[in-house]
């Protein structure tokens, strides 16, 4: 599911956030703040990733990065931006807009990845919920006018209508709450023109507003909302121009959010067959959709990329974790709604053939009616050596409870994953004594470590940046990380990146955050690079030559005598 950008919203006590990502609006001039996720927990007590120190360490032991690929798998990203533009990957093989599929692969043009919803009629932007298509789907099968044949179905079917069963519960709940939503907000919006003129020119303050005596129904709700924001830091005693202005920022993001889950939960709403022209029934299908990198809103797509590998530009300072040795593989995957399996699956395959060696997935979802093939294809990835990173999820949830889709477990009981190439990880912040971010998904045995997922300063569209927050950051912080000890001992396997990660986090026991992951604790890449280099590297491959190499020369001598 696109995890659709939100602004920090507090009126009237209403609030609202996505499934993975939420803004955290910062001044652009805290550079400490820009960049806190960098730390070193030893000697800041801030609990970032220690990159700097990572990067040292691997260059005193003598070894050489190699590039590595990094495919982000998410609503696209921009290019062409100033922090991304040279550190794109770019496919060897293919001629740039020449309309020909040089390499062979299927894809025309593909140059820095492909996206996989869109088609020569345009790209998708606002899809479906999973749940929304489930029950659109089935229900006719289980729920149709033949109560015998309902039952019949339901008896050959029983994974189907459990599936079905559980779809439909979210459905009705979550459209509800939506359609709630979207009135409450718009109610907010219209009331905004009353609120300006009770207040007359003067600043928000409970003296302003505290005589106000309202006419009409409108003034009485505009009245109960300032008083209510009157004593939020973000409204209290700001001058009436800047309230006004804020709330239309703040009910703009809400209605942009709200106002496409009226087609996100109509089950006669599908644009797949007009965009993208696929069988999309049909999982074997792999060649379609086009190379449009960005799509419609590529924000959390690039903000996904800034973070692993950005690059400090101009008078921005921000950079990603791997920044100095990865190149970002665009593959569009998720739309404004859920990703689709036979997508995400394709897309996991397009990125392992086309050179990646870690994937980022920043998404989530309760049911997945193709989980089978994406199964498949994180096996694929696994036979070929490829780490894939995914996002815990934002709805403060322990994930065996609530099951977020892909998943490596197929089972909440099973003992262990049943591929060892994929790190789930949860959202840390950079309070001490509030160390899991509210909304992270945790859990001890499904998700491996956390890491820094607020307040986190990145690219997105129009070649700007921005602080959001989400399980969606942490994501590719992690992937930063395993793309650094990737880069200097490409030997490693997976599961020895992961390894390396868990065994080495910077620990916490504050409001029981050692139960929330495997690691127990927030990555530190330096210690992991440590623990790599001593337990898993080779020692062979990277070397930077020096008297190693120098020592073949008396052998030499040797042989000629």
């Amino acid at each position: 599911m696109k995890k659709v950008l939100l602004a920090a919203v507090f009126l009237a006590g209403f609030t609202y956030s996505s499934a993975q990502e939420t803004p955290k609006t910062e001044s652009k001039e805290d550079k400490d703040l820009m960049t806190w996720y960098h730390k070193d927990f030893a000697t800041t007590k801030v609990y970032g990733v220690n990159t700097e120190n990572a990067y040292k360490f691997l260059e005193s032991k003598g070894l050489k990065p190699k590039t590595v690929i990094v495919g982000v798998l998410d609503s696209g990203v921009q290019v062409d931006h100033p922090g991304l533009a040279k550190n794109m990957w770019s496919n060897p093989n293919e001629v740039p807009n020449n309309g020909k599929d040089d390499d062979g692969n299927g894809y025309i043009d593909d140059v820095h990845g492909w996206n996989f919803i869109g088609g020569k009629n345009g790209d998708i932007d606002i899809d479906n919920m999973e749940v929304t298509r489930v029950v659109a789907k089935y229900k006719p099968v289980f729920e149709g006018d033949n109560s015998t044949q309902n039952k019949s179905n339901q008896a050959k079917m029983p994974e189907e209508f459990a599936m079905y069963m559980k779809s439909k519960e979210l459905f009705t709940k979550k459209s509800v709450d939506a359609r709630q939503s979207f009135q409450r907000y718009s109610m907010i919006n219209e009331s905004i023109p009353a609120m300006v003129a009770i207040l007359g020119g003067k600043p928000l303050t409970a003296e302003t507003i505290k005589n106000k005596k309202p006419s009409t129904q409108q003034e009485a709700a505009a009245l109960e909302i300032l008083s209510l924001i009157a004593n939020n830091p973000e409204f209290a005693g700001k001058p009436a121009a800047e309230v006004e202005s804020k709330l239309k920022e703040e009910m703009k993001e809400a209605l942009d959010h709200f106002g496409p889950m009226a087609k996100q939960y109509d089950i006669n709403y599908d644009p797949r067959a007009e965009i993208v022209g696929d069988h999309y029934d049909d999982y074997s299908e792999k060649i379609y959709g086009n190379n449009h990198y960005e799509g419609p809103d590529a924000t959390h797509g690039t903000h996904v990329a800034g973070i692993i590998a950005g690059s400090p530009q101009g008078s921005e300072i921000q950079y990603g974790v791997a920044s100095k040795v990865a190149k970002i593989m665009t593959v569009r995957t998720v739309p404004n709604g859920d990703e689709r399996d036979k997508d995400v699956a394709n897309a996991i395959r397009y990125a392992v053939d086309n050179g990646a060696r870690i994937l980022n997935m920043s998404f989530g979802k309760p049911v997945s009616p193709g989980k089978n093939v994406v199964w498949d294809a994180f096996k694929y990835a696994q036979d070929k050596g490829v780490l894939l990173v995914k996002a815990a999820g934002n709805e403060n949830e322990d994930v065996a409870e609530h099951l977020a889709y892909p998943t490596n477990f197929k089972n909440i009981t099973d003992e262990a994953p049943f591929v060892n190439n994929v790190m789930v990880v949860g959202a840390s912040t950079n309070k001490n004594d509030a160390l899991r971010a509210d909304f992270s998904n945790y859990n001890k045995k499904m998700v491996n470590v956390f890491a820094p997922g607020e307040q986190i300063y990145s690219t997105v569209t129009k070649g700007k940046y921005e602080y959001l927050q989400g399980t969606s950051m942490a994501s590719p912080v992690a992937a930063g990380a395993a793309a650094v000890l990737l880069a200097y001992m490409p030997n490693l396997k997976p599961a020895q990146i992961i390894e390396s990660l868990v065994k080495t986090s910077n620990l916490s026991s504050a409001n029981e955050f050692g139960e929330k992951s495997q690691a127990g604790g927030v990555i530190d890449v330096k210690k992991a690079a440590e623990y790599a280099y001593t337990n898993f590297y080779d020692g062979k491959s990277n070397t930077v030559k020096t008297k190693a190499v120098k020592k073949s020369r008396p052998a030499k001598k040797s042989v000629k005598r």
